[in-house]
């Protein structure tokens, strides 16, 4: 039987592999914890560009109050607003090993609301 990290490191290597096959671009990679989420850009060497999540203080008293949900939608919509700074305006979304709903998704809908494509 395999373990929980070991089915979990699969299906991450299963959708980044996926995302490289069909040719290096810069990526917007989430990571999700029980309490918290994260988004950074990564462009094709594997350099950060920008990131944010909900542990940021300057972000702090947006986040009060709010449900794991809308705080996702928070940093969706900030994470493109700090890429279309940096001049990325196309990224493929890396979700790791998570699945695209709940949280993943509410991250994502807000980015491309916000004028991210992918």
């Amino acid at each position: 039987m395999k373990t929980k990290l070991e089915k979990r490191q699969r299906r991450k290597y299963h959708v980044r592999n996926r995302l490289m096959r069909d040719g290096a671009q810069v990526r917007l990679t989430v990571s999700r914890s029980s309490k918290h989420i994260f988004a950074q850009v990564v462009d094709v060497s594997g350099r950060t560009l920008c990131g944010v999540g909900t542990t940021k203080k300057a972000l702090a008293t947006e986040f009060t109050g709010k449900t794991k949900t809308e705080r996702a939608a928070l940093v969706g919509k900030e994470i493109a607003r700090l890429a279309k700074e940096k001049g990325v305006e196309t990224v493929v979304f890396d979700r790791g090993s998570h699945k695209f709903h709940g949280r993943v998704k509410a991250l994502a809908d807000a980015a491309r609301a916000e004028g991210l494509k992918f």
